[in-house]
């Protein structure tokens, strides 16, 4: 169960939350994100998950994998703020979570109230349409708001019209 949504409430946005990873797709979910939040008025959040077996090593060693990841997650997600910022006036809230991805996605809709809207892409790979959408497939609860699948083939022209 989530809590109530405040999006609609004075004072407050609707907020589209994106997922950044090394993924191909994670691009057109982050561009279909940002056309929705600058069409409609609403705001977008980008997190960047950073899975813990990564750190599964010496401390020493921990602990500059663990600098490598934040570094990496905090580049990556300043890399889609900047392009987004240039191409739609649009300013990102980017956040940074270390954990199981999945978990860390609810943990996110469940502490900002604004989210309303999970944006995924399908990858366009014979292994299937990757671990967060294969997640969702056939289950109703998966996430406990309104998740849209942005197919990975969509241009950037497709996505300006659907959105």
């Amino acid at each position: 169960m989530v809590s109530k949504r405040l999006s609609h409430e004075a004072g407050h946005r609707r907020k589209f939350l994106a997922v950044v990873d090394q993924t191909e797709e994670c691009e057109r979910s982050v561009a279909y994100a940002a056309r929705r939040a600058a069409n409609t008025g609403g705001a977008l959040v980008l997190v960047f998950v950073i899975e813990p077996s990564d750190f599964q090593h010496w401390l020493g060693v921990e602990k500059i994998m663990r600098e490598e990841a934040m570094e990496a997650a905090n580049a990556a997600l300043a890399g889609h703020a900047e392009r987004l910022r240039s191409q739609l006036g649009i300013e990102a809230e980017l956040v940074v979570r270390e954990g199981v991805q999945s978990e860390e996605i609810h943990k996110l809709i469940e502490e900002d109230q604004d989210i309303a809207i999970l944006v995924l892409a399908a990858g366009g790979s014979t292994e299937g349409p990757g671990p967060l959408v294969a997640s969702i497939a056939g289950k109703g609860a998966a996430f406990p708001i309104p998740v849209t699948v942005v197919p990975v083939n969509l241009t950037d022209e497709d996505i300006e019209s659907l959105s």
